[in-house]
């Protein structure tokens, strides 16, 4: 099922103002395995980006780069501006984050999660209640607030972990497969949430996902990834528009992914994300 987000919202454009990501050679090493390899890219201010790219392209290092959660080795990564050697505080209070794994606490109420998060965050204390009710009514969970996260269906974990992730009203918020596992209804549910909240308070969003579909209907760009290398970016209609042929003339998003690495997947490459497949696979489980 096709993400019930429209799609007529217009790309976002290069302004005078700092872009909301600027990564500039960006290289990672985990020992000898280069996990992101001289990576550029930029994100601009209230854009949707996607992020694509098999397991082990370096999607998720390249994303924790830009969280300052992983320090930067080589390059340099700016978030509106602020570097990320020298502003790692100052960044991280200007955005959301989602992580692949699962960032709840089921012993705690929804409230109290996100509550948790606020105060991480450094939301002022006289604006806490009304900041936590605010995320939690962005997310539809309001009614649900009080009842205990492990009682929660896939689907409202993840809204919950947008709540908390929203609570601190970032100007960027970045999602690393943040509807995996989810049926298909709930996959709308939590984009729809993020279109509105993107369309109210203008936030730039950068998003890594498997599935294709979502990327074609929700990403202004998107940027391909393949053993740590960025191996293409543009619009989806650009990318796809590339590889349109008399012997191929309709072309998906995926066929455009399959070009750029699916064909490409050696067994070594395979042996490198394996881990992430486990990751997955498990957070998987515990959402469904």
């Amino acid at each position: 099922m096709t993400p019930a987000v429209p799609n007529s919202r217009p790309a976002a454009v290069p302004n005078s103002r700092p872009a909301a990501v600027h990564c500039r050679h960006l290289t990672h090493r985990y020992g000898d395995f280069t996990a992101v390899d001289d990576v550029s890219l930029q994100v601009h201010i209230g854009e949707t980006m996607g992020l694509l790219g098999p397991n082990g392209a370096g999607k998720t290092t390249l994303v924790r780069g830009l969280t300052t959660l992983t320090p930067v080795q080589e390059g340099e990564v700016s978030i509106f501006g602020l570097d990320a050697r020298r502003d790692t505080m100052d960044i991280r209070h200007n955005i959301g984050y989602v992580p692949q794994q699962l960032s709840i606490e089921s012993a705690l109420t929804g409230r109290q999660n996100v509550d948790l998060f606020a105060r991480l965050y450094d939301v002022p204390r006289k604006q806490l209640r009304a900041r936590v009710d605010e995320a939690l009514d962005a997310m539809q969970l309001l009614d649900v607030a009080d009842n205990l996260a492990g009682t929660y269906s896939g689907g409202m974990v993840r809204r919950l972990e947008l709540a908390q992730a929203l609570v601190n009203r970032p100007s960027l918020l970045l999602l690393d497969e943040p509807t995996v596992g989810l049926d298909p209804i709930a996959r709308d549910s939590v984009w729809s949430q993020v279109a509105r909240m993107q369309d109210e308070f203008g936030m730039t969003v950068l998003l890594t996902t498997h599935y294709m579909e979502e990327a074609d209907a929700l990403c202004d760009r998107v940027a391909l990834m393949h053993r740590g290398v960025l191996q293409a970016v543009g619009t989806p209609a650009d990318l796809k528009a590339e590889l349109v042929s008399e012997a191929s003339p309709t072309v998906s998003l995926e066929d455009v992914f399959r070009h750029h690495a699916g064909s490409d997947l050696s067994e070594d490459a395979a042996r490198k994300g394996l881990r992430e497949i486990r990751s997955s696979r498990r957070t998987a489980r515990r959402v469904s």
